[in-house]
């Protein structure tokens, strides 16, 4: 099917649910639609007996689909810039040790754990995925993407630094994570024996520092262009140049595009907005980012739903899957507690902030892309069943309580 027929479709899915969600559920938006593209794909899937062309119809055009082109490629770079560019820079600049730990230190962390669980599980399953396959899911899992709840957040009445501390995360980890995924990735692509660890170390410096910096010179190169002007048209287009030109450059230049990103649009929102931009034009880029970062979010999370048309499970997966759920939490859990524990001499840290950033950090579309990418002679299929459940529990369960929870610990 041609691409803009599919673009029109899930556009018309997306603003379906979502009309069906606010006027009927009243659900927290994306995980409103999530739930109603899910019980759309069962649906879809009890009709199969009756209309198997409609079933089979309905999962070409999922298959036809690809993913993680589709996240990783497109829209991961619109939605970092369009996170970035709402934070608050002086806050985020007053919490920037634990952002920094968070997506760093623990993402390695939780990384380790998640894949030394899994390892331990199949072994006692009887399921022989070597170590290395194991430590590659772990990457995938790791990274939090909390942005479904951050409005449920903000209703709890969190501290603002707390807020400040699973927003900033959330946005970092993402690139730190596809890096950690991508190295190892590479490390059993090429066979350990093939790679020192100083070659291991460059891989990951290359892609984290070419990034980083790569960010810093989108964000101030347009904030040169942006003083020079006062055209809002112009400058609104001027921001989404710095997004398509610079995520693409960061490919060819194989460097992290989703760190880049979240610099350069850090900058744009605490520099270019706040110094030199009028106020007509910070309203217009303001709705006009606030726009694509909701209608892609609705789009990322109806895709999610609609992917269980075409997952593979069977008994084993199921049971892996469900016994994962208790190994991600644990590692969040760890991952998040081993930092706080050595900094809190140093930093202050919100009563019950490990318990509330451990339930916080949910799982989303980035886990399932990175789980996707993975081919069949890898473990890919297992590792999308697994990857696909923890997921469904984390926007779902978690998503819809941790406004509870974070209000009574809180």
């Amino acid at each position: 099917m041609a691409l803009y027929n599919i673009f029109a479709v899930l556009t018309v899915l997306a603003a379906l649910f979502g009309y069906v969600n606010h006027r009927f559920i009243k659900l927290p938006g994306t995980i409103g639609i999530m739930i109603i593209s899910l019980l759309f794909s069962l649906l879809v899937i009890l009709l199969g007996d009756l209309q198997p062309a409609l079933l089979a119809e309905i999962t070409r055009l999922i298959k036809s689909i690809d993913f993680y082109t589709i996240l990783m490629k497109i829209m991961l770079s619109f939605l970092l810039f369009a996170g970035a560019i709402h934070l608050d820079g002086k806050s985020m600049k007053s919490q920037r040790t634990p952002i920094l730990i968070f997506s760093t230190i623990s993402t390695v962390i939780s990384t380790f754990l998640v894949g030394a669980m899994l390892f331990g599980l199949c072994s006692l399953l009887h399921v022989p995925v070597p170590f290395l396959y194991c430590l590659l899911f772990g990457a995938l899992i790791s990274p939090t993407d909390p942005i479904a709840v951050l409005a449920i957040l903000r209703q709890a009445h969190i501290p603002a630094s707390l807020e400040t501390k699973i927003s900033g995360e959330s946005l970092f980890n993402d690139g730190v994570a596809v890096v950690i995924f991508l190295t190892i990735y590479e490390v059993i692509s090429r066979g350990p024996a093939n790679l020192s660890p100083a070659n291991i170390l460059w891989l990951f410096l290359r892609e984290t520092g070419g990034g980083l910096l790569l960010g810093a010179l989108l964000g101030y190169v347009g904030f040169l262009l942006l003083r020079s002007i006062d055209h809002y048209q112009v400058e609104v287009m001027i921001t989404l140049a710095i997004v398509t030109g610079g995520y693409l450059l960061a490919d060819r230049l194989d460097i992290s595009g989703p760190l880049a990103m979240v610099i350069a649009g850090l900058i744009t929102g605490s520099k270019s907005r706040v110094e030199v931009m009028s106020h007509i034009t910070r309203d217009y880029i303001d709705k006009f980012w606030e726009m694509i970062d909701e209608f892609l979010n609705a789009i990322l999370f109806l895709l999610i739903g609609l992917e269980m048309l075409i997952l593979p499970f069977n008994k084993l997966y199921l049971l892996l899957g469900l016994l994962s759920i208790p190994i991600a939490l644990a590692a969040r859990y760890l991952s998040v507690w081993l930092p706080i524990s050595l900094l809190r001499s140093r930093t202050a840290f919100e009563r019950n902030a490990i318990a509330i950033l451990t339930w916080g950090g949910l799982r989303g579309g980035i886990s399932v892309a990175l789980a996707l990418s993975i081919p069949s002679g890898m473990h890919g299929q297992l590792f999308i069943s697994i990857t696909y459940i923890i997921v469904l529990f984390s926007i779902i369960v978690q998503g819809l309580t941790i406004g509870k929870v974070a209000r009574r610990l809180a």
